[in-house]
């Protein structure tokens, strides 16, 4: 099975911190600085579904082949290391950061992860992960799935039209050809696939803090954020005094 070794790491048993929110709202680029700036560890749950959807896409198999799928499951490894770079992703020991971002994966991915047995596996990893605390997790249902009693759920959104605008710049300046209308409709099928989707579906906790970054800096969400975070571990220092 997976991981980050969270092993040699020392820190207080943090909170868990879970940011949800549909694709290109600019949850990991939050969720990294988010992480650097409170101490803890960052955990990009979409990398792991990319990785899976990588694999799939490199063994030639059918996207809902729920047998094959299991099979598949039965017998992965998925690496998330932090470099002073950013988050290297590795599936079966093999570096796959730069590969998982492609249009491609990127149109597969809600197809593989809507899968139930792909589910379960990832639900098993992020939750080992993150059991210490001390994380920020990021993806679409781990304040409403993964970690229904995370202690900070945030819900960051942002119009389809600017979230499209991001993705296509990232692509851009990854020297990868895309169609800025091709990448806006991708982000709205990608949205309609993960708010449809029968296993953990796309929502909104009713206890998350929404943020809509479609005027924000990220510097403004960063604080926001960071705010809320920091008068929750002040609300917990507290009660641990009494």
């Amino acid at each position: 099975m997976t991981v980050i070794d969270t092993s040699k790491i020392t820190r207080d048993k943090g909170l868990v911190v879970a940011i949800d929110g549909p694709a290109g709202a600019g949850k990991s680029t939050i969720s990294t600085r988010l992480a650097e700036a409170l101490g803890y560890v960052y955990i990009d749950t979409g990398a792991m579904y990319r990785a899976v959807a990588y694999l799939v896409a490199q063994r030639g198999l059918e996207p809902n082949d729920e047998v094959s799928l299991k099979d598949l499951c039965s017998n992965l490894q998925i690496d998330l290391v932090a470099t002073g770079t950013g988050l290297k992703v590795c599936a079966m020991g093999e570096d796959i950061t730069e590969q998982i971002r492609t249009p491609e994966i990127t149109r597969l991915t809600p197809q593989v992860a809507a899968s139930s047995a792909v589910r379960a596996a990832m639900l098993l990893m992020q939750r080992k992960l993150g059991e210490s605390g001390g994380v920020v997790l990021e993806g679409r249902d781990i304040g409403t799935v993964v970690f229904p009693d995370a202690d900070v759920k945030f819900f960051l959104s942002a119009s389809a039209e600017e979230r499209g605008r991001r993705r296509y710049a990232e692509l851009q300046l990854k020297g990868i050809d895309a169609d800025l209308a091709q990448t806006i409709a991708a982000v709205r099928e990608r949205d309609q696939a993960d708010i449809n989707r029968a296993e953990a579906p796309l929502k909104q906790a009713p206890d998350a803090v929404v943020v809509d970054s479609t005027q924000m800096s990220i510097d403004d969400v960063l604080e926001l954020m960071a705010r809320q975070v920091k008068e929750r571990q002040q609300i917990r220092k507290q009660k641990g005094n009494d």
